[in-house]
């Protein structure tokens, strides 16, 4: 699908070479913008200010990187699955997209490896290698466009890291297992829709979830029951509830 290329002419004269072949190596081409991918393994904590006094990381590219992503999963599985509903769309897009997949997916091709962040904090940041994947994507989208990013997503990722009848028989209904557990714990829970982002069939909702009044996790999509299901993941992953609904 990807022509065989040679390395760009910036490539032997730069010190980014090891960042070059990584995303050759991960991705399968060299970036042409490798300035981008750069900025994509920079973490909030590693922050660059600028001149100015603003301070640049990779979390506009994740916001751009989050986006593109849910869009060519949902266009590949309205391919896939000609004769399913929305709702088992959706389902299976927030499965993919979910930030504990993308924090094994990050693990798995090795990109957490390269992420650029503070050290002595590194526990804090749950969602890094999650939100460094997205970040990447939107590099690429930039780098490379929206049809060429699609291409490398579906061949390089999508079919390689992703068993879709194995995340379809899974059961990750991420809600109803925090429901369980804080009923158990007799803790209060509730689902706040905090935000609308967009317009038109670009509109996502934003969730946040509480226990006994504080926020345990926070979620986006483009539906409010996809955006329920990954801020309830969140808090799942924060308090650390295994499948049986206990710690």
């Amino acid at each position: 699908m990807f022509p065989l290329k040679l390395k760009p002419l910036r490539f032997y004269f730069s010190s980014e070479k090891p960042l070059y072949e990584a995303i050759k190596n991960i991705f399968g081409y060299y970036p042409e913008n490798i300035f981008l991918y750069k900025l994509a393994f920079t973490h909030r904590s590693q922050a660059v200010e600028l001149h100015n006094g603003i301070r640049i990381s990779n979390e506009r590219l994740e916001y751009l990187g989050d986006t593109v992503l849910s869009t060519v999963v949902a266009d590949h599985l309205f391919r896939m699955f000609p004769l399913k509903d929305e709702g088992f769309l959706t389902e299976m897009r927030s499965r993919i997209v979910s930030r504990a997949q993308l924090n094994k997916l990050s693990q798995k091709i090795g990109l957490d490896q390269m992420i650029v962040h503070s050290q002595d904090r590194n526990n804090v940041y749950r969602s890094i290698r999650g939100d460094a994947f997205e970040a990447i994507v939107g590099a690429i989208y930039l780098d490379k466009g929206y049809e060429f990013t699609r291409k490398v997503l579906i061949s390089k990722i999508i079919r390689n890291h992703f068993d879709l009848n194995e995340l379809i028989n899974t059961d990750l209904n991420y809600k109803s297992r925090l429901i369980e557990w804080s009923q158990k714990e007799k803790k209060a829970i509730e689902f706040n829709v905090v935000q609308e982002v967009g317009t038109g069939y670009k509109k996502q909702y934003i969730v946040e979830v509480t226990l006994d009044g504080e926020i345990a996790g926070s979620g986006r999509d483009f539906s409010i029951k996809g955006a329920e299901q990954n801020a309830a993941m969140k808090a799942i992953e924060y308090f650390g509830i295994n499948g049986n609904g206990k710690h």
